[in-house]
């Protein structure tokens, strides 16, 4: 799902990435000592309502929720080093560490993204077009997709790579600079030859 505009799948959309962050075992510790992993989720409940509010702003309630919500998560955002646009990330958003992480509001990232921190997602700054990331996508620590790359599912994108050519190849591994398929995860019971 991309755009979560029904109380339906803004409640799933939570549930699910709140488990991420606040698995029941260690939520209220993570809580009563706030953990960096409880101001995570907090950022990102925070997204998810700002596109909620976004996606629903045609009632003028929505539109003032829109405009509260937005500036409590770009306040959140910038204590942790994140700016992020609603409407970017399909649900399953995972960020394992803060600081420095920038995705260009038209880049497109699929369900079950993972970042590990120190992240640039966006355009080239020569044209506007911006990378379109695939489901169960993992960027390694100061991993950068930059440009109008098209990288397919699965794709584990390594620390420090430099992505800036697509990759459609479903399960490679990414890795350089620029990056390029070092690696291809195969399913058990495949061959990699």
């Amino acid at each position: 799902m991309m755009g979560i505009s029904t109380k339906k799948e803004l409640k799933e959309c939570l549930e699910k990435e709140r488990e991420f962050y606040l698995p029941k075992k260690f939520a209220l510790e993570w809580k009563l000592t706030s953990d960096n992993k409880y101001k995570l989720y907090q950022y990102v409940r925070l997204l998810r309502l700002t596109e909620y509010h976004y996606n629903t702003r045609k009632n003028p309630i929505h539109k003032l929720l829109y405009a509260w919500y937005r500036r409590r998560k770009n306040i959140a955002g910038r204590k942790l080093g994140i700016e992020m646009w609603e409407n970017t990330f399909a649900s399953g958003l995972k960020i394992e560490h803060a600081g420095n992480i920038v995705v260009n509001g038209h880049s497109k990232i699929g369900e079950n993204c993972i970042l590990y921190g120190s992240n640039c997602i966006g355009n080239d700054g020569l044209s506007s077009p911006c990378p379109r990331i695939g489901k169960n996508v993992r960027i390694g620590v100061g991993a950068v997709v930059i440009g109008d790359v098209e990288i397919a599912d699965n794709v584990t994108v390594a620390a420090g790579a430099v992505v800036v050519k697509s990759c459609t190849t479903e399960g490679a591994v990414l890795a350089g600079v620029p990056a390029k398929i070092v690696k291809i995860n195969v399913k058990a019971g495949e061959t990699n030859e």
